[in-house]
């Protein structure tokens, strides 16, 4: 793993960079620093989600959105997101990304860990198969709005606090 890896780029709520922390201090203060996430569609509108791996340091075998990470210091929102997309799906993103919005949010985790972040949410539309890294993704999934909906409402404990988050945003665009 690389110095950059282990750093986040520290921002005040209008994304102007502050510094660099570590990645897991700024988790555990919590210090607001820069995230992306990224929304993968296929053609038929269905969202591509994946449970994250067993052995991730947080929000373990929760689903979530196709990728999301941090930048690292000095990287463009975009370059992260296609970077991470390609590291955890095995997918190449292209120049499609599309900027859908971006918003500051703040959640606990777990007991030690809050996720302060200004998040830069885009999307992609992929018809491609995911072949993800399995340290990254338990499993994944294409699944269509309704059901989506659906399965948030029976069941928020399953997804990630981020997501829910991301997902209500998206209904109300």
């Amino acid at each position: 793993m690389s110095d950059n890896e282990l750093l986040v780029q520290l921002v005040d709520e209008q994304d102007n960079p502050l510094g660099t922390m570590n990645k897991l201090e700024a988790h555990r203060l919590p210090a607001l620093h820069r995230a992306v996430s990224l929304l993968v569609f296929n053609s038929a509108g269905d969202w591509l989600l994946h449970r994250r791996a067993a052995g991730k340091y947080h929000s373990a075998c929760l689903w979530t959105n196709a990728c999301c990470t941090h930048p690292y210091p000095g990287e463009a929102h975009a370059v992260a997101a296609r970077r991470r997309l390609q590291e955890e799906m095995g997918m190449d993103a292209g120049e499609e990304l599309l900027h859908l919005f971006d918003f500051v949010y703040r959640a606990k985790v777990d007991e030690m860990l809050t996720e302060y972040e200004y998040d830069r949410v885009f999307t992609l539309v992929s018809d491609a198969l995911p072949q993800p890294h399995p340290e990254e993704v338990d499993e994944w999934r294409y699944i269509s709005p309704d059901a989506l909906q659906e399965e948030m409402r029976e069941h928020p404990e399953c997804f990630t606090e981020w997501f829910k988050m991301i997902y209500q945003k998206v209904q109300s665009l």
